[in-house]
């Protein structure tokens, strides 16, 4: 069954024999994801679990630059009091936590930077397919100042490890695609982004051949055995880094393409 193309410029969806397609069409932004595209991916997985005769769903980033390169900075700006940024973090937790439990196979065709809510996204679906050029990670230690949300920290480290995710953030570093794929953050690596869209359709049309509650029993089970941290549970660490100076500054520094200067408060 196909259904037409759905837009609302920055997010487009589409659905064929089956397979449910969502792309991030912000190339100009390197896909940076606007709340209206955070929200709209929501209802996309919503409409797809009620949905029977979707199998499966394909994430992908418009053009060959980026898959999505995270929030747009330029939004943190109209952030004054703690309830905007505890209110983030919820948008961002019930969001994501959307996608993770979408019905179906969820796979994310990553070709390009996917960096910050990008990889935070990449994290919640179940198979990632990249290129030789993608480049995974949460620079925000270099960048912004702030945190992951605690749902994020708590996918990371079910992927990589304790260690290896401190390793990531601390050192602010993207991982080049070989090393994505040793450490898990892929689960393959193709050579060109004709390829990964070719290979997403592949992947996608082969499990959505299979058993459907065979993969959605599966598929809950190992969401179910992941310790999750709430947000409530972070609340205090949310606060201390969306109310510091320090976010201010890196805010700043990146929407004005400078170095930020960290004082630690």
């Amino acid at each position: 069954m196909n259904a037409p193309t759905t837009t609302n410029e920055d997010l487009l969806y589409s659905v064929q024999d089956g397979i449910a397609r969502i792309t991030f069409n912000r190339p100009q932004a390197r896909n940076a994801m606007t709340f209206a595209m955070y929200d709209r991916m929501a209802e996309i997985c919503l409409e797809i679990s009620a949905d029977r005769s979707i199998k499966a769903l394909i994430l992908t980033g418009a053009g060959d630059k980026a898959f999505a390169s995270g929030t747009d900075i330029s939004q943190f700006r109209a952030f004054q009091t703690a309830q905007d940024a505890l209110d983030y973090e919820a948008r961002i937790d019930r969001v994501l936590g959307t996608l993770e439990q979408c019905r179906v196979p969820v796979i994310a065709a990553i070709a390009g930077a996917c960096t910050g809510g990008g990889a935070g996204i990449a994290a919640c679906c179940d198979l990632r397919i990249g290129t030789e050029t993608t480049r995974m990670g949460f620079p925000i230690a270099r960048t912004l100042g702030n945190c992951l949300s605690m749902s994020n920290i708590s996918r990371v480290v079910a992927l990589v490890g304790p260690a290896r995710t401190k390793d990531l953030i601390f050192k602010a570093r993207l991982v080049e695609a070989p090393e994505a794929l040793a450490l898990g953050l892929l689960n393959e690596v193709v050579p060109d982004v004709e390829t990964l869209q070719r290979r997403a359709d592949e992947t996608a049309k082969l499990v959505a051949s299979h058993a459907p509650l065979t993969l959605e029993a599966t598929k809950e089970a190992v969401r179910r055995i992941r310790r999750t941290l709430s947000r409530e549970e972070g609340e205090d660490l949310i606060l201390k880094a969306y109310m510091s100076e320090d976010f201010r500054e890196g805010m700043d520094a990146f929407l004005n393409k400078r170095t930020p200067v960290w004082k630690g408060k």
